[in-house]
Parts: structure tokens; C-alpha cells; sequence
């Protein structure tokens, strides 16, 4: 998959135990969770696109106390596999959409948006997850650190994503500051998942509806030829479906950009599989 380059760490990954605290239906396809409890205190916000390893539990917390440390790297994601199945947590890839800290008897919570891919059999294990979640419910998650580099500065900025990418985007805005100013190119495969989020005035946002027929991301890269740029420069932040990412970076240079002044990552490919731990995104994952 399509990955950025000078991806920034967290200074911890370890396994961090949460629990699920509520739940609420944003729209048909949108479903968000909050996290919070166990080792919440752990977990350090860093802002901006950070994501994260999710671990749900297939057939009760046992499989969850068997995931290894470093589950997220080769040797530790072997010994992941090893768990038997129908009792081996389902690995997938999210976004922090928020983090508040813990604020007078209130601990701190982690948001977590979930695309609903239909129900029963037709939906993906998170989707099925998700759609049954209940107080209580514990996941484990592991700290993967920023895609979006803010080195590459903050002030200027153009966000492209389908779907998938929306949280991030969405939190990537809420951290930039108040002057910062931009563009984002928003894709989705319906009206009611045109999510409205927090921006600075000067970021614009530009919903692009998808019919069925029409490949995730194809919409974005082509109204991605005709943005304006800013003449004083640019940092680009592309994700999604790999083709989206790998086809906006390669429309960036041509059009001047820095290729230095680009993160972009391929979040899902159509018809892929389970990510593995090399991979940056999960097929079925709106980090």
C-alpha cells in the first residue's frame, strides 16, 4: 500500500485495555463509539491524523488477553495469528476522531467513528462489531503515532480523502491553528455521510458525491487537477482507497508541489483482505 514517508512515532506502543462507554448513530453509515476507562490515562494525544491498531474481541475478552506485545510489528503479529480462530480478535486500523482529557469526576475519552457497511453477514467483522457494541465491551488498542507531518507546516494546508479519511481530516482541522488556511476535498458515497466538523474560517471544504458505479476516489483525484494552489506553497495531506493517494501525490508534482510538502497513505484497497502489520490502513477502515 501507498505509504508517506517520515511517519511520526509515538514515544509509547504499548497495549492499551479501554472500554466502551457509548454509543451514538451519526447517520445511516456513520456510528461513533467512545472509548474510555482501563488504560485510557496512558493513551498520549498527540492531535492532528493519529491512528491506531483496534483489537475487537470475536467471542468474549479471552482473545484479547492473549494479544502478544508488539502486535503491530512482524514477530509479534506471528505470534497474533497463533491465537486460534473464533477466538482471535479482529486487527483493524482507526483514526482518533477526538480526545478529551479527564476533566473533574469525568476520565478522559477517545472518539471513534465507524462506517456501517451493512448488517449480518454482508458487513465487515468492525462493522459487525460495531453495529453490536455495548457499554462495557472491552477493545485493546496500540498507538501508531501521525501520517500528517506538521513539519511540513501547518499554516497552508490541502486535504484530500474519501470517506475513510474523514475523521482524520476532521481532526487534522480541529488541531491546525485558527489562522491556518486550505482547502479539503472531501469524498463520500452519499449526502447523509457528509459529516459537518470543526475547521478554521479559512479552510474550505469541497463534498464530492459518488454514485455506485464510480471508483472510490476517482472524483477527488479529478477535481484534485483543477484546485488552485497557493503560489507560496502547500502541505498536501492525501488519503484513502491507495489509488487516491498514489494518484493525488503523482497530480501534486506534476503540478509543482514539493513532493516534501506531501503525506499521503493508502488507508484500503478495493477487494483487499486484512491488513497486515506492515500495512498502513485496513480495507475496511475510515481512520
Amino acid at each position: 500500500m501507498a505509504r508517506s514517508s517520515r511517519l511520526i512515532k509515538p514515544a509509547s506502543q504499548d497495549l492499551l485495555h479501554l472500554r466502551v462507554l457509548r454509543t451514538e448513530r451519526l447517520s445511516p453509515h456513520w456510528l461513533r463509539i467512545t472509548l474510555g476507562k482501563g488504560d485510557i490515562d496512558r493513551f498520549v494525544p498527540m492531535g492532528y491524523d493519529q491512528w491506531f491498531r483496534i483489537f475487537l474481541p470475536v467471542s468474549g475478552e479471552e482473545g484479547l488477553e492473549r494479544i502478544p506485545a508488539k502486535a503491530n510489528k512482524l514477530l509479534g503479529y506471528l505470534k497474533y495469528l497463533r491465537i486460534p480462530d473464533g477466538m482471535r480478535p479482529v486487527m483493524r486500523n482507526y483514526s482518533v476522531r477526538a480526545f478529551r482529557p479527564a476533566s473533574g469526576d469525568t476520565g478522559a475519552e477517545l472518539d471513534v467513528d465507524f462506517v456501517l457497511h451493512g448488517e449480518g453477514p454482508e458487513a465487515g467483522p468492525a462493522s459487525r462489531w460495531a453495529h453490536t457494541a455495548q457499554p462495557g465491551d472491552s477493545v485493546v488498542i496500540i498507538d501508531e503515532g501521525l501520517s500528517f507531518n506538521p513539519e511540513r507546516g501547518v499554516q497552508s494546508v490541502l486535504l484530500v480523502a474519501d470517506e475513510t479519511g474523514l475523521p482524520a481530516v476532521a481532526n487534522i482541522c480541529a488541531t491546525l491553528p485558527a489562522d491556518a488556511v486550505g482547502s479539503a476535498i472531501l469524498e463520500t458515497p452519499a449526502d447523509d455521510d457528509a459529516l459537518e466538523f470543526d475547521r478554521p474560517a479559512g479552510v474550505e471544504v469541497r463534498w464530492l458525491v459518488r454514485d455506485p458505479a464510480t471508483k472510490p476516489g476517482a472524483l477527488a483525484l479529478e477535481t484534485l487537477r483543477d484546485v488552485a494552489l497557493p503560489a507560496d506553497g502547500v502541505h498536501a495531506f492525501v488519503v484513502g482507497e491507495q489509488s487516491l493517494p498514489t494518484g493525488g501525490r503523482r497530480i501534486l508534482v506534476e503540478r509543482g508541489v514539493d513532493k516534501e510538502a506531501i503525506s499521503f497513505v493508502g488507508y484500503w484497497r478495493v477487494g483487499a483482505a486484512s491488513p497486515s502489520p506492515n500495512s498502513a490502513k485496513a480495507d475496511e477502515s475510515p481512520r
